[in-house]
Formats: C-alpha cells, structure tokens, sequence
C-alpha cells in the first residue's frame, strides 16, 4: 500500500506511462562502475591482481581508461572506473569466457563486489581523450524507464531430461515478492526450446538485492537442487565458487528494452531464441531491437511490449502482444533485406531451419506477484 508520504506524484505517474526505450545500442559513451569489498589483510593481493588484469583490459577494443581508487575511511572498500567507446564492445568482453578466465586472480582477495553501468549524459572539465573514430558521444537526452529492471538467465540440460526438468521449474513455490522496503519481484517467466531454459525476471527495485532474496528462499533452494543432476554445466550450490561460475556464465542481460506506451493487461507474452553465428550474437540483437523500435512506433502496435537479452552468441527476445495476434505473422521481419540479413547472422543448424524468421520457445511458466 502506498502512503501519503510515498504518493508518486500524478505528473510522473503520466511520464512513465508514455512510450518507453532503454537501449546499449546508441551509441553514447559508457562509464562502468565496480565497487569491490575486499577481505582485511588482502589489499595488497588486490592490488597486484588489479595490475595484471589492467595490462590485458588495455587491449580489448572499445576500452578507453579505467581508474583504481581506495577508500579514505575503510582500506578494504575500493572502486573501479573504467570508460569505454561504447556499451557493445564492452559487453562483448564482460559476457565472454576470457573475461571469466581473467577475474579468477580476484576471487581469493574479494569478499563481494557490484557493478553498475552508465551511458555518459554530460560532462564537464578540460577535454579527455577521443575515441577511435574521433567522437566523443554523449547520451543525448535522458531516458524514461518504466520503473522495472530486466534480468535473465539461461542454461541448458541434458538431452532427454526437459519434460522432467520442466516439470521441476513449473511446480515450485512462488517466493515472498517483497525484498525490502524499496524492492520487490513482480513478474517470473520461463520458457524451454529444447534443452535450453531461459528464465526472465522482473524487478521493481535492486536487481542485486531481489537475486539474493530469491537464492535465499528454501523453495527456489530445492527446486535447484532437484534440476542439478539434468544440468549440462555441473554445478554445487554449496560452493560459492562453483555457483558463482555457473551463474556468471547463464547471466542474460537485457540490451534493449521497448514499451508502446499504451497499458493493456490483457497481453499474452512470448519468447523467441535467435541463435547466433559466432560473434553476432550483437549485431543480431541490434537488428531486432530496430524492428521493435519500429513496431512500437507503428500505428495501434501489436507489440506492447518488447525486450532482448543477449549474451555471447545467444539472443532472446521476449514479447507481450496483443491477444489474438499471430506472433509469427506479427514478429517476422517484413522488410526483405533486414530478413535476409537475420537469415545470415543465425546459426542455421543451431536454429533448426535456415532462413527461419522465429523459433518460439514454449511456455514453462509465467507468474505475476499481486499489486502491493
């Protein structure tokens, strides 16, 4: 229930209801944040782990600076700051086995850490450096969210196992949506094609803070331990080492995110899966996320909502359209050459059929928490 005192004024209550568009893809320069806790007595491990892994950062594309400070009143909390050209080239390197393989010198020596991205609005000061085309792109205008965080994971199992791993994931129990006084889970859904899962979260909130809720909770607990022998990467949740890498590896973040503006609660949500070739997994999603910018533009658009999750060569794309409508008649790409553009980027025998415009996923589950 919100109170007198928390009544969102009606002024903002309109701006979040209009058209909606958060996306990686224009172009602006990007500042990622890394606060690190680090154990007493390891700063110096720190230290000189943070030097080896500067040395090889410098060399991915798109990295223009980073900076390492220390904290003044407690010498085990630090902050990193790096810059780069611009959000895809650093979460190319971010999502990718090398960087998994480069942060391993940090784990001894980090009690926790949080990471938070940034597109660059404006700035002030004398001039920093260019980037490698000569441009220095700031974020034109802010944003207008909608108030929720996206998120998703995905894994994969054995071959044979899904009627019984979908079977496990669509009979647990929801947990406690509120997290906190500022932070509650508000939708769950979980869609199978194959032997992959993807399950897409949404977070009113901290996203960091409503993760840990649910791992907590004994319910999600036992349903991870009941899919562990059908999972394809061997895991043990008793090893924050072990859970650590294998959540690291199924993080599926949203690039890009569309609203159309219009409330409808009478939408039927979709995923489609877009495995990519080898190392276009970004321009794919790229693609996709120009269609929905054009969809949400079109006139009575079918599609009310839209957001892409890309990792690596892995692309989802999960949908709410208004009801009665053909997602495969409405999600296909109508402009010839951008078809034949997808056709090209997709992995044709991951996918299943070359050319193939989408490859829905089946509906697991898909669970809302009531209005507070």
């Amino acid at each position: 229930m919100t109170t007198t005192s928390e009544r969102v004024p009606d002024s903002l209550l309109r701006q979040a209801a209009q058209r909606v568009s958060q996306s990686v893809f224009d172009g602006s320069r990007l500042r990622v944040v890394l606060l690190v806790d680090v154990y007493d007595g390891a700063q110096q491990q720190f230290l000189e782990a943070y030097e080896q892994l500067c040395n090889q950062v410098a060399s991915v594309p798109g990295h223009v600076s980073d900076q390492l400070c220390q904290s003044i009143e407690n010498p085990s909390q630090w902050l990193i700051t790096s810059e780069w050209e611009s959000a895809p080239p650093f979460l190319t390197w971010v999502n990718s086995e090398e960087h998994v393989h480069m942060v391993e010198p940090l784990h001894s020596c980090v009690r926790d850490t949080r990471s938070l991205r940034f597109h660059i609005v404006r700035e002030t000061g004398g001039p920093a450096a260019d980037t490698a085309s000569g441009e220095r792109r700031l974020q034109t205008s802010p944003r207008i969210g909608d108030g929720l965080i996206r998120h998703a994971l995905t894994f994969t199992v054995k071959p044979g196992s899904e009627a019984t791993v979908a079977r496990i994931l669509s009979g647990y129990t929801s947990p406690d949506p509120r997290v906190d006084d500022t932070t509650r889970l508000c939708r769950t859904s979980l869609f199978m094609h194959g032997n992959r899962v993807v399950r897409a979260i949404e977070v009113r909130g901290d996203l960091l803070a409503a993760l840990r809720h649910v791992a907590r909770q004994p319910e999600v607990r036992a349903v991870e331990e009941a899919i562990n022998p059908y999972l394809e990467q061997d895991r043990d949740l008793d090893d924050p080492e072990s859970a650590r890498v294998f959540f690291t590896r199924a993080a599926l973040p949203a690039v890009h995110h569309v609203t159309a503006g219009q409330e409808n609660d009478d939408a039927v949500r979709h995923a489609l899966y877009y495995p990519a070739r080898e190392g276009a997994g970004l321009r794919l999603a790229e693609l996709l996320a120009r269609q929905d910018e054009a969809a949400a533009d079109a006139p009575g658009a079918p599609v009310l909502r839209s957001t892409i999750f890309q990792r690596d060569d892995i692309v989802v794309r999960l949908v709410d359209l208004r009801r009665g409508l053909d997602p495969d008649l409405v999600l296909g790409l109508a402009d010839p050459a951008q078809a034949a553009e997808l056709a090209a980027l997709l992995d044709a025998e991951a996918h299943g059929a070359a050319g193939a415009a989408v490859s829905r996923m089946e509906l697991v589950t898909d669970r809302q928490a009531p209005e507070a």
